[in-house]
């Protein structure tokens, strides 16, 4: 479930007879509980509660029903309960079906309202979803329950005008949307007079079979298309010329609307009923766009993009100096009248705009800002001087296009209503302006110097219809010499591997000729080259939030030295981080902003998460492309170790079929029958046996071995499937193996032992995976191995350090760590051990595989799991991140941050001054 879901569960609830025996369960089923874990609650297997009438989710929350008037003393028996601390409740919550009571205990916040009224305060209880709550949600919710209630109509009217849902009405149906949109919140905040005109005039006029719905609707948009002189004479209707004239291009064009059926024409009540005034358009717009997009509509609340997230990338890009400027400024009229004329030249340009959410920000705190200036200079009447036209926008699809322009007005109306007051919004806000500055169109294909030149006027085109525009639309004819331009967004991510073809002809566009292998890059790199393109012609800063892969492994190499080119440095950053939604159990996407500017502060700021989840922040002269406050340089594959450690070889890649594959049934069914073939059959190990545990063998002939293994019929016959494949084969390397069929393509194998290192990895674990083998073992090209390499080897690769190294230099697959030996062992950085050093390590390694032990049969996975790791293996790897780190600095680490700032200080070190070092150990044959 996501957020408006579990939203409209809860009004659902409330809706129905209160029925103290079944509430606490149609709560927690409110908030995605499954029927099974609501099962076991009823029949009392897991509910631990020890208050009367009370139900106790472990970890999650305690409920109790209880008799009327009694809700605040159930609450605080639920407060003051033993089993509330030892069950690790997060909330208590006591009703009696009149009132509700309930409490966040980390946080201590309490809700007091009617139990009608529960619904209001459905965010605070988000995580008992698995969702982050969002101060956002938290305090207005109204946000949520609109895209709900809107989502319900959109998908009952194209369940009545199938024809709507086709493309060539699918535009029409969208801004239907729109203007809708606009009339429940002008209706709600005075814009429309008397409050709830349009709402009232439908439900008078239409039949209540909604036979007329569509007409009456049509007839309203006609009549605000209208100028009030001349509605008269278009024929329109007495009671529809209740609404003003609006205008903008919101209204023009068709009117046609598409027909309501009697639930239809219900659901449009209930939306009209919400409170729209209180709509917050930060958030509101990403969460419509869900609404118009079949793909998303199953996931509405996904979209979210919060507040914070995007403040990390306004704040560090201006805001923070616009503030400190303000600051500096106290009540100095002159120096506060200066920073106001900067403010209404500055553009803040978003090339992927989506509904707005960064534009509309940036203009509520530029207010806010200008606000206070004029407090300060006693000017609180004044309006604006920041023009909406300075917030432009390139969107791929019309609807989020015309959603962005909506959610401006929207913001430009409450902040002229908060800091001007209601009469003086009303008095200049309609009729609407007709000036477009929403560009619709793909962003890697335009030219942005048209859309937000850096100086002068733009391009000017008629824009009669604001709402309707083509890909060639009008840019507003402005001046605005001497200002500044901010250009920020949160662009689409997708990997290489998840491009479509259209998407990878864009970033051909860009980087063909101009970086080999370009086609490996993620579709984001597309908006930074853009946007250093842009700021060759400009004095632009660009900031863009990205996946974390475009400054970690081979995509450094490809993009940076393209972007540092065209004269720009990375003046500020903030490192990898989770840019969480509101689905129900939903990690987020990984994510770090990376702003770049050709005129860089001479400190930049890099921002990063402790391990409390606080931010620090480091003053660095510079920070390089793998966002460590360090000298630009590329890391690239080694063939040899730069330190003295061990060589690390790919597995044995079979090229066989996975005919000499055994199962562990096939593996048994052969030595029942032929015990003496014991000695071809190996264990077999590549990332997903060792990590999970699973059995499988292969069969491990040498060639004094092959005429036993003949003997065996049914090894006899897997050896001709190898060399059918094998001489079928359109590798030709494969074909000059068929001679030897019995064999692996490659035939690596230990004397003692074998370190093994799976090729991929979860990206949740806070530790590589690496185990050790007997020689027995045979390692698949799934997994590297160190074939007898001293066990202390085990230890630097068992350690937070490894892992922060390999994540920057190696990059992941998908969200995995992909591991590399060329890349990422080869180059990784270790000071000279002395025999002590090793001994400490291998002590440290032989600590954490007895540790292991210590919860046979668990297996890797298990082990591992961030969230169940046993505490003695977590207290063995942090002695050996103690001992590691302490070789390298003579102390802890503070986080990850400074972890890699070392590493690649001392990785700057030793290959300026050492020659590759030679490897270690022995070539395994």
């Amino acid at each position: 479930m996501n957020a408006v879901e579990i939203e409209d569960a809860v009004s659902n609830l409330v809706q129905q007879p209160f029925d103290a025996a079944e509430f606490p369960y149609l709560f927690l089923a409110a908030f995605d509980n499954k029927e099974t874990t609501l099962k076991r609650l009823r029949k009392g297997e897991t509910n631990a509660s020890d208050v009367p009438g009370g139900v106790l989710q472990r970890s999650n929350i305690h409920i109790a029903v209880c008799a009327p008037g009694s809700v605040t003393a159930t609450l605080k028996a639920l407060r003051d309960s033993p089993k509330t601390a030892s069950a690790k409740a997060k909330f208590i919550l006591a009703t009696d079906g009149v009132t509700v009571e309930a409490e966040e205990l980390a946080s201590g916040e309490v809700i007091a309202a009617d139990y009608a009224d529960l619904p209001l305060h459905f965010g605070l209880f988000l995580p008992l979803a698995g969702i982050s709550a969002v101060k956002e949600i938290k305090n207005n919710p109204i946000d949520v329950k609109a895209t709900g209630r809107l989502n319900k109509l959109y998908v009952e009217l194209l369940k009545d005008n199938p024809d709507w849902s086709q493309p060539a009405r699918r535009h029409d149906m969208n801004h239907f949307m729109a203007r809708l949109i606009f009339c429940f919140f002008a209706e709600k905040t005075g814009i429309f007079y008397p409050e709830g005109g349009f709402s009232a005039t439908v439900a008078r006029m239409s039949e209540a079979s909604s036979a007329n719905t569509h007409e009456v609707i049509s007839t309203l948009f006609r009549a605000m298309n209208t100028k009030t002189a001349d509605q008269a004479q278009a024929g329109l209707p007495g009671w529809a010329t209740v609404l003003p004239y609006v205008n903008g291009g919101l209204f023009s064009g068709s009117t046609d609307v598409p027909r309501f059926s009697k639930l239809a024409r219900s659901y449009l009540a209930h939306v009209g009923g919400l409170d729209w005034k209180a709509i917050n358009p930060d958030i509101f717009g990403s969460m419509i766009q869900a609404v118009a997009d079949d793909d998303e509509r199953g996931a509405l609340g996904m979209h979210y993009t919060s507040v914070p997230n995007i403040l990390k990338v306004l704040n560090p890009l201006f805001l923070d100096d616009l503030r400190s400027q303000l600051d500096a400024a106290g009540d100095n009229a002159r120096m506060l009248l200066n920073l106001r004329k900067r403010m209404a030249k500055i553009r803040v340009f978003d090339p992927a705009c989506g509904s707005g959410n960064f534009l509309v920000i940036a203009y509520k705190q530029m207010r806010a800002i200008e606000a206070e200036i004029n407090r300060r200079r006693g000017e609180s009447s004044l309006r604006t001087e920041i023009p909406l036209t300075n917030f432009r926008g390139i969107e791929l699809r019309d609807f989020p296009a015309e959603i962005a322009r909506l959610a401006l007005i929207i913001a430009e109306f409450q902040c002229d209503v908060l800091y001007r007051g209601q009469k003086e919004a009303l008095s200049e806000f309609l009729p609407l302006d007709a000036m477009n500055w929403i560009t619709c169109g793909n962003a890697l294909r335009l030219d942005w110097l048209s859309i937000c030149p850096p100086t002068g006027t733009g391009v000017k085109f008629a824009a009669e219809d604001l709402f309707h525009t083509p890909l060639s639309q009008a840019q507003i004819d402005f001046e605005n010499e001497g200002g500044e331009t901010y250009v920020c967004g949160n662009p689409p991510y997708q990997g290489s591997r998840e491009q479509l073809p259209e998407q990878k002809e864009d970033l051909a566009q860009i980087f063909e000729g101009r970086a080999p292998s370009w086609k490996t890059l993620d579709y984001v790199a597309g908006w930074f080259m853009k946007a250093a393109e842009y700021g060759r012609h400009t004095d632009a800063v660009a900031a863009f939030v990205t996946t974390n892969s475009i400054c970690q492994g081979q995509q450094v190499p490809l993009l940076w030295p393209l972007v540092f080119k065209t004269g720009h440095q990375i003046a500020f950053a903030h490192t990898s981080f989770k840019w969480s939604n509101l689905a129900s159990h939903n990690a987020g996407v990984t994510v770090a902003i990376v702003g770049i500017s050709r005129t860089p502060k001479p400190l930049r700021k890099l921002y990063s998460l402790s391990a409390d989840g606080s931010v620090a922040i480091k003053v660095a002269n510079h920070i390089n492309a793998y966002l460590v406050p360090a000298d630009d340089f590329m890391i690239t594959p080694r063939t040899e170790t730069l330190a003295e450690l061990f060589e690390m070889n790919y597995g044995n890649y079979p090229g066989d079929g996975n005919h000499l594959t055994l199962y562990s049934k096939e593996r048994a069914e052969i030595l029942l029958r032929r015990p003496d073939l014991s000695k071809l059959i190996r264990p077999v190990y590549g990332a997903q046996e060792f990590i999970k545990g699973l059995s499988r063998y292969c069969l491990w002939i040498d060639d004094h071995d092959l005429s036993l293994a003949e003997s065996d019929p049914e090894i006899a016959r897997r050896i001709a499937s190898v060399y059918t494949n094998r001489t079928t084969s359109r590798d030709k390397s494969l074909n000059k193996l068929a001679i030897r069929s019995h064999q692996y393509r490659d035939r690596n194998i230990a004397i003692r032992h074998s370190i093994l290192v799976p090729t991929v990895s979860s990206e949740r674990r806070d530790f590589i995976p690496v185990d050790l083998k007997p020689a027995s073992a045979v390692t698949t090209n799934q997994a590297f191995a160190l074939y007898d390499a001293p066990l202390w080897n085990m230890a630097l690769i068992a350690s937070r350090l490894h892992l922060v190294w390999i994540a920057s230099v190696c990059g992941k697959l998908k969200t995995d760590f992909r591991y590399s030996n060329t890349l990422g062992w080869n180059t990784f950085p270790v000071p000279k051990l002395t025999e002590q050093h090793k001994a400490d390590l291998t002590r440290c390694a032989e600590n954490i595989l007895l540790a292991r032990e210590a919860h046979f049969p668990a297996t890797i996975a298990d082990l591992y799991d961030p969230e169940a790791m046993p505490e003695d293996l977590r207290r063995a790897h942090d002695e050996n991140d103690e001992l590691l780190e302490r070789i390298y600095i003579g102390r802890r680490f503070k986080n990850d941050t400074e972890r890699l700032e070392k590493l690649f200080e001392l990785y700057t070190k030793m290959t300026a001054t050492q020659p590759p070092i030679k490897k270690k150990g022995r070539k395994a044959v």
